[in-house]
């Protein structure tokens, strides 16, 4: 299935559930990533990411004390976040548009609907290597850029050109 050798990728995978934390590193195995650290919540993530670099980190959302939502605001936003540009793969079965809507204002890279399929988290680690998003700062946000696509019907200011020809 791979077209990338991802062997030398490292990852760490945040949930709650410890059937799913060993599913989605299997996954990974198989996909040929070796280096894989686990977490049972954000909290203990925060910790992990201290001693270990993860190219990418897979995070779950319903997690008690820090949820993958706060977890995420936590890495792109603390002072002694160990890594603000980590991309993060929200892995949940919460899918609403809101809740998605929700995580990507949070500084999410991807998110990814469970059941996990080993084409889907492949597709997304994917996104991540072949279309890395710049990061965007404003006074209310911090993360990947969340426009996807260039829309050539959208006929409207463009704010962050404007804001760069002012620089």
């Amino acid at each position: 299935m791979p077209n990338y050798n991802l062997e030398n990728l490292s990852a760490l995978v945040v949930d709650d559930n410890i059937h799913m934390r060993h599913l989605v590193k299997t996954i990974l195995n198989s996909l040929g990533i070796r280096l894989v650290a686990t977490a049972e919540d954000g909290a203990d993530a925060l910790k992990v990411m201290r001693g270990f670099e993860a190219d990418f980190v897979i995070c779950d959302w319903n997690m008690e004390p820090i949820d993958g939502v706060e977890f995420t605001r936590l890495v792109r936003n603390s002072d002694d976040s160990p890594n603000i540009y980590v991309p993060i793969i929200m892995l949940t079965g919460h899918t609403e548009i809101k809740r998605v809507m929700l995580a990507r204002d949070a500084g999410v890279n991807e998110f990814l609907a469970k059941p996990v399929s080993a084409t889907n988290l492949y597709q997304r680690i994917k996104e991540i290597l072949e279309s890395p998003r710049q990061f965007v700062r404003t006074a209310t946000y911090f993360g990947p850029n969340r426009r996807r696509r260039f829309d050539p019907k959208y006929n409207g200011p463009e704010r962050r050109v404007a804001l760069q020809d002012k620089k």
